[in-house]
């Protein structure tokens, strides 16, 4: 058996990244744990907002990297994350499913011990 997702993503939102990669072209997912929309993970053109040093790739969803804060990760290293889509729009309307009145949300769950011990790795940013 493979190593342990730490990633998946719903019809719902597999439908929206499609419509949106129709739309903008390549994609970014990032989640920054800061105020307002930093709880929600936000949906950007791939290349127009940039990572810190040491932000955290969790994994892909449909190719598109889904980026985390370095701190944050280190808060929710041990949770299986699905992202998923709601109508109507979020804590505001930087990502870029808001025109379409929908807001990207994810749910989660905690990794059981089995689980942990064969966690897919994650990418770390770098500007070296």
């Amino acid at each position: 058996m493979g190593k342990i997702k730490r990633l998946d993503v719903t019809a719902n939102a597999l439908e929206l990244i499609q419509t949106l990669e129709n739309r903008f072209g390549d994609l970014m997912f990032y989640l920054s744990g800061g105020c307002c929309e930093g709880t929600q993970p936000q949906c950007f053109e791939k290349g127009t907002l940039f990572t810190r040093s040491g932000d955290v790739c969790i994994g892909q969803i449909n190719g598109f990297d889904f980026w985390v804060d370095k701190d944050l990760f280190e808060y929710w290293k041990h949770a299986h994350f699905t992202l998923d889509v709601m109508n109507g729009i979020g804590a505001g309307g930087f990502s870029l499913e808001t025109p379409f009145n929908k807001t990207f949300i994810l749910k989660y769950r905690i990794f059981n011990d089995d689980e942990l011990n064969d966690l897919e790795p994650v990418r770390f940013s770098s500007y070296d």
